[in-house]
């Protein structure tokens, strides 16, 4: 039984849609807007209903060869010329080459008399004539409100509204009708909301002094579609929404390893570095070098050819330029040849979901390998903990399914009572490498010291380590423990003098000894040399009395036998 009605699904086709072109729209409709259909995007005065209208008319020429008609009620075809100019969009050159059509149609509320014989019969045969002029694909009513606002017969205005819409369906196009949002509905008849088969509404809200543009789709008729508020951005090239809400992570991985950019930094990493892709953090009180430590990071990705995105909250790209020179990081350069983006701003300049809207517009323009965030704990400024750790998460997980490696410090309160620490409730769960930078003080003097509290998927160095800033950059000190465990600054170089001074007593000593033996060593041999000597003279006089002897006995000899022959000779 089961088997029958899943092969009954598989037969039913899916809703046709159009795609919209608009970035990020058509991700959060499931690919765009219902094909032949009438869609209704309403809202209050200024959240971007005309221009989101125009740029589904104009993505429909020139990316999917889908001519189009925009009816107007309230603008001109100059007043609407002038304000997408500024986009880049010719609506002149489009309609010379019959791609677009645009109609002004003016309605004079004086003119509409109240009476059972009012209906928009001539509003469709101009339409339908405009329709076929072009072949026209798409439709834009802009605003429907003016079309109906001189009617005050509800019967009347509520039969020639479903007319409208049923006529529209009739004919295939997809539309978009613009409404103004009402008090207690989403329009103000509280009618179209209904008998649309898509409903986008467009939110303009101020927060705090903070303005945020949202989007939600309220309904869309046989589809799927996200049900979240998404913020919309309007710049110079038009509308871009976000889909903020990531549910699932199937994001791809890597094992590839990339440099810190500092040795004694990769020292500490089993496989001398972080993974690629992954998020790091690097948090720390004023003063410890943790933008330096991004800044070395930022060169070491440059270098090797890979694009960099510098967001910077507290200092401007000049500032940040000259800084990092005095410790040796040159990225002036880098900046010259295209491989680094350095954006600074403050954060109240946007709200939370606008500058992660924004950060989505430049990685899909500038198509970075690596962002750095410097520092995230700005943003508790422009909303709560948990406000920026929902944005953080998503904003991990963008650069996350875009294999970006992500780089964020942070900047921690030391000595604060009663102070839930930013990245301890909002990132640090996170990411996936986190390195803490600190003050160390102590007989009067203040040190810095680092050390990694995780870094997931790879065994790393549990190690305070002590560094210094110097005018060729950071110089990580070897590791050093004494008698009451790890020494730092003047404990440290005390430790190091002392130690110093004992090794050249030993020396000393040794070499004292060294002359001791020396010494003696020479006496002796003076010793056996004069015992040799002793020895030889010996030796040789022993030799000559043998000789002396030697030759006493054949004297002797000699004398015997001359005897001998004597003796016998008398006789």
């Amino acid at each position: 039984m089961q088997k029958k009605n899943l092969k009954a699904v598989s037969k039913f086709k899916p809703l046709r849609k159009t795609p919209t072109g608009i970035d990020g729209l058509d991700e959060i409709t499931d690919g765009g807007l219902p094909t032949g259909r009438p869609t209704l995007v309403c809202g209050s005065a200024g959240c971007g209903k005309t221009l989101m209208a125009i740029q589904f008319l104009i993505k429909g020429i020139t990316d999917y060869n889908e001519p189009g008609i925009f009816m107007t009620f309230e603008e001109t075809l100059e007043d609407l010329n002038e304000n997408v100019a500024s986009l880049g969009y010719d609506l002149k050159k489009l309609i010379e080459s019959k791609k677009l059509r645009i109609d002004h149609v003016k309605v004079d509320r004086t003119e509409i008399a109240e009476s059972g014989e009012y209906d928009l019969g001539a509003l469709f045969i101009r339409l339908e004539y405009a329709i076929k002029a072009i072949g026209a694909k798409r439709v834009v009513l802009d605003t429907i409100e003016t079309l109906f606002g001189g009617l005050e017969n509800s019967g009347v205005l509520r039969s020639e509204i479903r007319r409208l819409f049923s006529w529209l369906k009739e004919k295939g196009v997809t539309t978009i009708i613009t409404g103004e949002r009402g008090e207690s509905s989403l329009t103000r008849q509280g009618l179209e909301e209904y008998v649309s088969d898509c409903v986008i509404l467009l939110d303009f809200r101020v927060i705090d002094q903070i303005s945020t543009r949202r989007l939600r789709i309220v309904k869309y008729r046989g589809s799927t579609h996200g049900t979240n508020e998404y913020p919309f951005l309007i710049d110079e090239t038009g509308i871009s929404v976000l889909p903020i809400t990531s549910l699932r992570l199937e994001h791809k991985v890597s094992d590839k390893i990339v440099s810190t950019g500092i040795p004694g930094l990769d020292a500490l990493f089993k496989k001398g570095g972080f993974y690629h892709g992954s998020s790091v953090l690097i948090s720390g009180t004023a003063g410890t070098a943790k933008t330096t430590l991004a800044s070395y990071f930022t060169q070491e990705t440059c270098k090797n050819g890979h694009k960099v995105l510098y967001f910077a909250f507290e200092e401007s790209p000049n500032q940040l330029i000259r800084n990092m020179k005095s410790v040796g990081i040159d990225l002036a350069k880098y900046v010259n040849n295209g491989l680094l983006q350095i954006h600074s701003s403050r954060p109240t300049l946007h709200g939370l979901e606008m500058h992660l809207l924004s950060l989505h517009k430049l990685i899909r323009d500038f198509k970075p390998d690596c962002v750095i965030i410097d520092p995230i704990s700005n943003l508790i400024s422009i909303g709560s903990i948990s406000e920026v750790r929902a944005m953080l998460v998503r904003l991990i997980d963008l650069l996350k399914i875009n294999n970006i490696t992500a780089l964020f410090t942070s900047l921690t309160q030391q000595n604060v009572s009663n102070t839930n620490e930013l990245t301890e409730e909002s990132v640090s769960s996170l990411v996936d490498t986190w390195i803490t930078v600190r003050d160390v003080e102590g007989v009067g003097e203040r040190n810095r010291g680092l050390y990694i509290l995780k870094s997931r998927g790879m065994a790393h160095s549990n190690q305070v380590r002590e560094f210094l800033l110097t005018d060729h950059g950071i110089q990580f000190l070897d590791f050093e423990t004494g008698p009451d465990g790890i020494l730092l600054g003047s404990a440290r170089s005390k430790y190091q003098s002392n130690l110093f001074v004992e090794k050249a007593k030993k020396e000393k000593e040794l070499q004292k000894r060294d002359r001791e033996i020396e010494r003696k060593r020479k006496i002796l041999e003076a010793h056996i040399l004069a015992m040799r000597t002793e020895f030889e003279s010996v030796t040789e006089e022993l030799h000559k009395l043998d000789m002396e002897e030697q030759t006493a006995k054949q004297s002797q000899k000699a004398k015997t036998e001359k005897t001998s022959r004597l003796t016998n000779k008398r006789k």
